[in-house]
């Protein structure tokens, strides 16, 4: 999914990125390194956020003002240490990753930030960490295992407080969702997880199309 969106075409996605990169706050030493060793020894590197991503949900976590936080999908922690900088002093946030090849990796670069103390990593399925850990969230992000969105939106609704916003990444996934002639498991499941969330009374959403969709979600307080 272009940044651009469809339909503009006066200039490429890369020449586009880098513009904003340069119109954006900075992402900072530590997380241009991380980012940096992340695309030389990991597969699959885009899924790290990224300075821009990056950027944004920091703004997000500085507006909404969560004291708690719950993170689906850790990878290699960049997301983790964007909304870490934003959290007040006091403020947690509670990431999971299920590939436990990745913890030691992933701790080197928390124990890097000036903000480790405000990070909880924790090793296994969210769908089964998340209830053990007696916890209620402010905010949520989730971009964890794409053919378990809809689960995880039966299981982990319940842990977001009332009020509260659900932060998902992925919804568009490169446009294939809006496309019939993909059908394999990943992007059926998104396909299922947006009319899950289009259609639940109990929430209100927007969908921005910055890389793969980022929808913005808002539990009712009633």
């Amino acid at each position: 999914m272009s940044l651009s969106g469809h339909g503009i075409g006066y200039t490429g996605e890369d020449e586009l990125e880098d513009y904003i990169s340069r119109h954006i706050a900075p992402e900072g030493a530590l997380l241009e390194s991380l980012y940096r060793e992340t695309n030389l020894t990991m597969l699959n590197p885009r899924m790290a956020s990224g300075h821009i991503q990056g950027r944004l949900i920091k703004m997000l976590v500085s507006m909404i003002k969560p004291d708690k936080v719950l993170e689906v999908g850790t990878f290699t922690g960049y997301s983790t240490l964007c909304i870490a900088e934003a959290l007040s002093s006091s403020g947690t946030v509670h990431t999971v990753e299920i590939d436990d090849e990745k913890e030691v990796f992933i701790r080197k670069w928390i124990d890097s930030s000036p903000y480790s103390d405000r990070i909880r990593l924790h090793i296994g399925d969210a769908l089964e960490v998340v209830p053990s850990l007696g916890e209620m969230f402010d905010m949520a992000f989730i971009d964890g295992e794409k053919r378990e969105y809809p689960e995880y939106w039966n299981t982990l609704f319940p842990y977001i407080r009332p009020g509260g916003f659900i932060i998902v990444d992925n919804t568009l996934w490169n446009g294939h969702v809006a496309d019939s002639r993909f059908k394999d498991g990943q992007t059926e499941a998104i396909r299922r997880f947006n009319d899950m969330v289009a259609s639940d009374s109990r929430v209100e959403v927007a969908m921005i199309p910055i890389r793969d969709g980022v929808s913005l979600i808002r539990k009712n307080e009633y």
